[in-house]
């Protein structure tokens, strides 16, 4: 299954420290989450879908659009 995140951060140009920043979250986790070596929560997933405008699907792979 493919986590979308970085290429999400990439299309919009934010830095990783950015989006910690803006999610309220460490850098270090956003990180991890990228290079798939943690996976988030539930609730995480739904924080990242919404502030990139995305389904949750399409965060985590399932879907294209």
């Amino acid at each position: 299954m493919e986590f979308r995140l970085k290429k999400l951060r990439k299309q919009k140009k934010i830095s990783q420290l950015k989006l910690a920043m803006d999610l309220d979250m460490n850098q270090n986790t956003i990180s991890r989450y990228e290079n798939m070596e943690r996976q988030a929560d539930y609730e995480t997933l739904i924080k990242i879908a919404d502030y990139f405008g995305v389904s949750v699907d399409y965060l985590l792979g399932r879907r294209d659009k």
